[in-house]
């Protein structure tokens, strides 16, 4: 059964500008076009359910708002001997029902049940608004 990651975009204000550093960086892999990758400390201990399906859901602003796919999860020991894990994606961002999330640190397990639903099944048509339309009809409930 699928399991999902949830984790902060720090760095980023909008959808546009994960979408704009996930091609900036993808252009400096030199050729290696079919997934982005993502450093991170920990290593998850459930990494067969994350690839069965899993995606990495972004919190940007405080909202949930896009998720990744998950291809495989990668261990492995950096330089200075500390263990890390390289978290392969599918490089195409899939907008999502935005939700409100706390902060918190590092990623998180996110159940399929609790998982935001993508937003072209929740509401046909938003993912053509503007990202900050769709944030303030997210405040006002009418989205």
């Amino acid at each position: 059964m699928a399991l999902h990651l949830i984790k902060l975009c720090v760095g980023c204000d909008s959808v546009k500008d994960l979408a704009d550093w996930i091609c900036e960086k993808r252009k400096r892999t030199r050729g290696k076009m079919t997934e982005h990758i993502h450093t991170t400390r920990m290593v998850p201990k459930r990494a067969a359910e994350l690839t069965d399906g899993g995606s990495l859901y972004w919190v940007i602003r405080g909202q949930v708002m896009c998720r990744q796919r998950l291809l495989a999860v990668r261990p492995f020991v950096d330089k200075d001997g500390v263990g890390r894990c390289r978290l392969a994606l599918e490089p195409k961002l899939v907008l999502v029902e935005p939700r409100p999330w706390r902060a918190f640190q590092g990623w998180r397990y996110l159940a399929v049940t609790d998982a935001p639903r993508d937003l072209d099944r929740a509401a046909p048509g938003a993912r053509d608004m503007p990202e900050a339309m769709r944030r303030e009809l997210r405040e006002l409930g009418l989205l």
